[in-house]
């Protein structure tokens, strides 16, 4: 859980940037979203080759 406590003499716009950079470190957000909904294993593979594809792809087009 990302905590950010308040330091003496900040304000509250400073403490709120700290805790939003602290989220995003975590990753808390795009953990929420994707447990939002359920994937089937199925999926998620497809998904991993397709990005695969798609990177040996670009690697290929780089290298030309």
């Amino acid at each position: 859980m990302a905590e950010a406590r308040a330091q003496e003499g900040e304000s509250f716009e400073q403490l709120l940037k700290r805790f939003n950079k602290r989220v995003q470190e975590e990753g808390i957000v795009s953990k929420a979203r994707r447990r939002m909904y359920f994937t089937p294993p199925s999926v998620i593979r497809k998904k991993k080759a397709a990005a695969k594809h798609r990177k040996s792809i670009k690697a290929t087009r780089k290298n030309m």
